[in-house]
């Protein structure tokens, strides 16, 4: 199988990082996204969104991140999406709030705009409301991952057991590290975020973010 991706990408490093760990072998083609090849012609055949992941399977071709983890996931047979239907309806709910909500708040409205200019907005007044109001829905929605998703003990976002919705999310938070995130004021998510970066693959597949967070380690940033 074929995974065209790049090493800094929130969304294609879940799926490198689940392949480790569940033993599947991906032919990797990196993307160079922070130079625009994703809207070369070339690449516009692969993925008219212009977007990485992509995972091509023989002729069978998939494009959406979490999408991928699932097709990873059952291909394998991984105890990570288990069979049984309501444990893999509450991991596909888990995802589809982490896509909706965590990353929405967190990513696009908190870090990116922070770090990446076609997020910004070029007067100044405006650009520090616009980062105020993605803090405080970062908070919020952070709040209800720590309380409800993790609350209770659980250890991880869909259980007691690591599954395919800890990888997916795992790459949302990990872009706290660019921007100097540490989370104290919820310590479930904490606990939870060190226990990914425990595990024996974190640091092949997920390196690059800590490149990325050393390059910027000298900015002022509006940080939870």
């Amino acid at each position: 199988m074929k995974l065209y991706t790049h090493p800094v990408s929130t969304v294609c490093r879940p799926a490198a990082f689940f392949a480790a760990d569940a033993g599947i072998t991906l032919e990797e083609t990196i993307v160079d996204i922070l130079t625009g090849e994703q809207y070369g012609e070339a690449y516009v055949k692969v993925n008219p969104s212009n977007a990485v992941p992509v995972l091509e399977d023989g002729s069978f071709r998939m494009t959406e991140s979490s999408a991928i983890l699932k097709y990873l996931a059952e291909k394998s047979r991984s105890p990570a999406y288990p069979a049984d239907v309501q444990a893999r309806a509450r991991i596909n709910e888990v995802m589809n709030w982490c896509n909706t909500s965590l990353y929405r708040t967190f990513g696009y409205g908190l870090v990116y705009p922070q770090i990446l200019e076609p997020y910004q907005l070029p007067d100044a007044s405006a650009q520090k409301l616009l980062v105020k109001a993605g803090e405080a829905s970062a908070r919020r929605y952070l709040g209800i991952m720590n309380d409800h998703w993790l609350g209770g003990g659980s250890g991880y976002l869909a259980g007691p057991e690591i599954t395919i919705a800890d990888y997916f999310a795992s790459g949302i938070i990990s872009l706290g590290e660019v921007i100097g995130c540490t989370f104290a004021d919820w310590p479930n998510v904490a606990a939870w975020y060190e226990r990914m970066k425990a595990r024996p693959n974190w640091q092949a597949t997920n390196g690059a973010v800590f490149g990325w967070a050393e390059a910027m380690k000298d900015q002022d940033f509006v940080r939870v």
